[in-house]
């Protein structure tokens, strides 16, 4: 069996990738932040905080970014079987960074990852295998790590309604927000698993038979497509080895704890954290990250912002709103316009390239 993107999707993907869309993100980010401000921060206090702020602690923010995307550079080489060299990684990981800021993530991109690596020169079969890997690997910390997160804040690790302030009337919706969004991470979940490693035909085959009711119909032919996709992909994982999944699962714990710890160090800077209270950011981290899997806004702009301040405002308080602004620059912004940049000229440099 023997597929390829279509001529539809390859431009679907161009049109997502084209630098202009890191515009609405930025103006979405920068609205919402500027809301925060005009309402809760002061200027005084924003001065005084950032002229006592911890430049070590910064600089180790810093650092631990750097540290994370290098993990994510060495994680994709590894996955691919070093098909990908390491220009090639990071050209991969960037454009893969750029093109998440720009789409929803309620969306996804699938095809945009799959549409990287096969112009990379990776045949269309295996980055499907590949870009599915990841994803498998990526929910699978999300579904473990919660529930741990969970269990070992004993219960804070939501925000009561008595310290979200303002958002006070969200302390019921975020709990429900999560389990939602939870839920269908594992239902996703699962459904790809058996599909991509045990049972891909049979995948295909409910595909089809669910969209053979009346009002599901007008997919099928996308369902078809979709069992087709993970056929290949699944033929493509056969015979590897138990170590290539434990040494890709260890990648992933590392990098998703480097971003996360991102954070820490953040907070850290500005105001002085216990080491329980590092625990409960890393924990909120966790399930706000989640929450954030569900936004309907390109790279979840706004939903970022308006999540980071009612889960870390306990620590900071009204100068969480500053903060989350300083976290955005660090950890979004940059790959905007990092992957605006090498665009074109990536395209240029990999437009011989695709299987």
């Amino acid at each position: 069996m023997e597929l390829h993107q279509s001529e539809e999707e390859q431009k679907q993907v161009m049109r997502t990738l084209n630098p202009t869309k890191v515009i609405l993100p930025i103006i979405i980010g920068v609205a919402i932040a500027g809301y925060f401000f005009y309402t809760s921060v002061n200027i005084d206090e924003l001065v005084t905080n950032f002229s006592k702020a911890s430049v070590a602690w910064i600089g180790l923010a810093l650092l631990v970014l750097l540290v994370r995307d290098v993990g994510y550079i060495y994680r994709i080489r590894y996955v691919t079987q070093q098909s990908l060299s390491w220009k090639s990684s990071t050209y991969t990981i960037f454009l893969w960074e750029f093109a998440s800021a720009v789409t929803p993530s309620a969306v996804g991109g699938t095809a945009i990852a799959v549409f990287i690596l096969n112009r990379e020169g990776i045949k269309f079969g295996k980055a499907l295998a590949y870009v599915m890997v990841t994803a498998l690997l990526d929910n699978s910390f999300f579904l473990i790590a919660a529930p741990l997160a969970i269990f070992f804040s004993e219960g804070t690790v939501f925000p009561d309604e008595s310290q979200l302030g303002n958002f006070g009337f969200l302390s019921a919706g975020l709990k429900i927000t999560f389990g939602i969004s939870y839920f269908l991470v594992f239902i996703y979940n699962v459904f790809f698993a058996v599909g991509l490693l045990a049972k891909p035909e049979a995948f295909k085959w409910f595909l089809v038979k669910v969209t053979s009711i009346p009002f599901l119909k007008r997919w099928q032919k996308q369902a078809e497509e979709s069992g087709d996709e993970v056929i290949l992909a699944s033929a493509e994982l056969r015979g590897i080895s138990g170590g290539y999944w434990w040494k890709a699962s260890l990648s992933t714990l590392f990098v998703w704890t480097a971003r996360y710890f991102m954070v820490n160090c953040l907070l850290e800077a500005f105001t002085d954290v216990s080491v329980s209270g590092h625990w409960l950011i890393f924990a909120r981290h966790i399930l706000m990250w989640i929450i954030m899997l569900i936004s309907p806004t390109p790279g979840s702009s706004g939903t970022a912002e308006i999540t980071f301040e009612i889960f870390f405002k306990e620590f900071i308080g009204t100068f969480s709103a500053a903060v989350a602004l300083f976290w955005r620059l660090f950890t979004y912004y940059p790959y905007l316009f990092i992957g605006a940049i090498l665009l074109p000229r990536w395209l240029a440099k990999t437009a011989n390239n695709r299987n």
